[in-house]
């Protein structure tokens, strides 16, 4: 039982703490008729039904296909990690940053070892992680808080990314830049004649000693994409941009998806990460009880007012994005900078972006001697980032 409160601590600390301040609220606050009216039910359906949707196609191995594909092309240690960034920063953008680290570090790390480039790992991990946080900010789809925003707002969607371009466009330059910088273009021994299909077979085969994975399962090793499902999960996924857009009922998306996961893949239920609308409500349930505590909802009012998008950067560095963004979104109207500084509030710190913790698990599960080496190069590469982009931010705004 110990172990287990343990484990639960280390992978759900935010909601833990979340469920936490939502009980001592609800004492502050006794349960009235006004809870009904706490959470914010579009923002907590679309992000359920875009998880469903992003785990089916990666229990296919749609990410996996993909990478090694890519990867197929890449010839010198630039090119590698280029690509490494490219397939964070993108599809980040689609299927969120934490996602996006989940397939690919694991893949990368397994890539890096193979062309004899294990002591760049803590290097290129971090600049994965910068690409996933950075090109994730472009969409509302791209992070939680970002559905949130969009969903409280009523912003178009183009709108939204209107507003969000100029800095996704420096990070990408920034990110090419440190890339041709601090890698070589000089030829990986071994990699000449390497396509797709030999890097499935060499990093990605599953151990027989081990059982199969899901994708395996679902579609039999080297099936070379997810077959129908495929084309399932991709009409699934435009539906929830409809509904995301407004264009589509919210209801309908919902039936929509709980109806084809249950032909499709029932097992997908299971898999997905339901800490994180689970997080949502809790904060939910405080931040609406909290508002109805006048002392806290003057000092809150008064504290963003001073500087919305300074706040916003200096809450995520503490209690990371996503709750800054539940909170401050209700105690103040000027949109613009807060969702520029929720999403450059994702650098800095390690908890700055909760999506972090992925890759800080993954190198450190590997390489626990690592540690300190991946905490001082992660934070440092964040700030020169944050910096500049901030600067950017204070000079368009």
């Amino acid at each position: 039982m110990r172990r287990w409160v343990l484990q639960t601590l280390r992978r759900e600390t935010i909601l833990v703490i979340a469920s936490i301040l939502a009980i001592i609220s609800c004492f502050i606050v006794p349960p009235d008729a006004q809870y009904t009216s706490y959470s914010h039910t579009h923002t907590v359906a679309q992000l359920v039904c875009l998880m469903l949707v992003v785990t089916g196609l990666q229990r296919i191995g749609v990410f996996r296909i993909i990478g090694a594909k890519m990867l197929s092309h890449a010839r010198t240690p630039r090119f590698l990690v280029l690509i490494f960034i490219s397939l964070t920063f993108f599809s980040s953008m689609f299927i969120t940053n934490d996602v996006a680290l989940v397939t690919f570090v694991p893949f990368a790390i397994a890539v890096l070892i193979m062309a004899k480039m294990e002591d760049r790992t803590v290097f290129v991990v971090t600049l994965m992680t910068l690409g996933a946080n950075l090109g994730s900010m472009l969409t509302p789809i791209g992070n939680a808080h970002n559905l949130y925003l969009k969903a409280k707002t009523g912003m178009p969607i183009a709108d939204f990314m209107l507003i969000m371009l100029p800095y996704s466009f420096l990070a990408a330059l920034l990110l090419i830049i440190a890339t041709c910088i601090f890698f070589t273009d000089k030829p990986i021994p071994g990699f000449e004649g390497l396509d797709a299909a030999t890097i499935e077979r060499n990093i990605l085969a599953p151990d027989a000693k081990t059982p199969a994975p899901d994708e395996i399962r679902i579609t039999g090793y080297g099936a070379g994409y997810g077959g129908w499902r495929l084309y399932v999960y991709i009409a699934l996924f435009i539906i929830c941009i409809l509904a995301v857009g407004g264009i589509m009922p919210m209801w309908g998306m919902i039936a929509i998806c709980l109806v084809a996961f249950l032909f499709c893949d029932r097992r997908a239920f299971i898999h997905v990460d339901w800490g994180l609308p689970l997080t949502f409500i809790a904060f939910f349930i405080f931040i609406g009880n909290m508002k109805r505590v006048p002392e806290f909802y003057t000092l809150a009012a008064n504290l963003v007012q001073i500087d919305p998008l300074d706040v916003a950067v200096g809450s995520s560095q503490l209690i990371s994005n996503v709750p800054t963004t539940l909170l401050l979104a209700n105690f103040s109207s000027a949109w613009k900078p807060l969702i520029i500084g929720t999403n450059l509030g994702g650098l800095g710190t390690l908890i700055a972006s909760m999506a972090s913790l992925v890759s800080f698990k993954a190198v450190t599960s590997r390489y626990p001697h690592l540690k300190g080496k991946y905490l001082a190069v992660y934070t440092a590469t964040n700030l020169i980032f944050l910096a500049i982009l901030l600067c950017e931010a204070h000079l368009i705004l």
